[in-house]
């Protein structure tokens, strides 16, 4: 049974996840679209509740027992807390800064997570390797936000601000995941967990803004359930489907595919622009990131 779960990805497997990466490059345009309709903090607290039914409904239909009577409830809310600020913080970059600066920076959460693993859990330090991957992946980075030609304004500054404290969150979750009770929840638990808390915490809180409903017109609304219904619904059960057959850190790869994505569908329709610099940015932060990920070799 552990074989089974734990076999390399396939071409199924593979073509999937590629499948979602690009739904996810695909969301990043579509939160930003949205944003114009309504507040980002009311769009997050919607798809949080929306995400629930679906995977309750996972569970249901494949028996998946939902337990938090084994110590993971304490970490598992405060991991829900997270996730809600994390989704705030990116929803909120989208307002301030294009979809290609904002996916490059959030999805830079690896290099945080590498970092700080060496430091917390055993068996995951840092290596040549991941060393070399940091600082090309740093450098990427660098290149995505530095514009020497032109000044860096205040919206900027918040958009890429707000994007760096979304990666944090992010990262801080998956070092929760390994190194507190949380770890002895399955994985839709977990997501539960998050799911349940972040939209009791933001429903109620994005109620209270005066703009938490700007200008929905039909359009917005069906890019809305374009998004939770097959980005996060049927993306998400598919995702669990995976998981729950191959090996996660073969899975997880495939998400770095996903800023690539949001650079082009930024540029395909929300017109962000594509200069020399983006393309040196995206090329440093993939091979950084493909280092991180790397297998040690026997003379690590």
């Amino acid at each position: 049974m552990n074989n089974i779960k734990n076999r390399p990805v396939d071409f199924l497997a593979a073509s999937f996840l590629i499948i979602f990466s690009i739904l996810l490059g695909l969301n990043q345009v579509m939160v930003k679209l949205v944003n114009e309709g309504m507040h980002p903090v009311f769009q997050v607290a919607l798809r949080s509740t929306f995400a629930i039914f679906p995977i309750l409904i996972y569970c249901y239909i494949l028996k998946k027992k939902i337990i938090i009577n084994n110590g993971s409830l304490i970490p598992g809310i405060i991991a829900g807390i997270l996730f809600a600020i994390e989704f705030i913080f990116l929803f909120t970059a989208l307002d301030y800064s294009t979809v290609t600066r904002v996916s490059l920076i959030f999805y830079t959460m690896p290099v945080w997570l590498t970092l700080a693993a060496h430091f917390l859990i055993e068996n995951d330090k840092l290596n040549l390797n991941k060393v070399l991957g940091l600082i090309i992946a740093l450098a990427g980075l660098f290149l995505a936000v530095y514009e020497p030609t032109a000044g860096y304004d205040t919206s900027q500054f918040y958009g890429d601000a707000y994007s760096l404290l979304a990666s944090l969150c992010w990262a801080t979750i998956a070092i929760m995941l390994k190194t507190t009770r949380l770890s002895n929840a399955t994985p839709e638990t977990q997501l539960l967990y998050q799911l349940v808390v972040s939209g009791i915490i933001l429903l109620p809180l994005s109620m209270q803004l005066n703009d938490y409903v700007r200008n929905i017109d039909l359009d917005l609304i069906l890019i809305f359930s374009f998004q939770v219904i097959v980005i996060m619904c049927m993306g998400f059960i598919g995702w669990l489907w995976i998981m729950s057959r191959y090996s996660a850190s073969s899975t997880s790869s495939f998400a770095f595919l996903t800023p690539i994505f949001g650079v082009l569908f930024g540029w395909l329709i929300m017109d962000d622009p594509i200069n020399e610099q983006i393309y040196l940015s995206l090329f440093f932060t993939c091979l950084g990131i493909y280092l991180i990920n790397k297998r040690s070799s026997k003379l690590d």
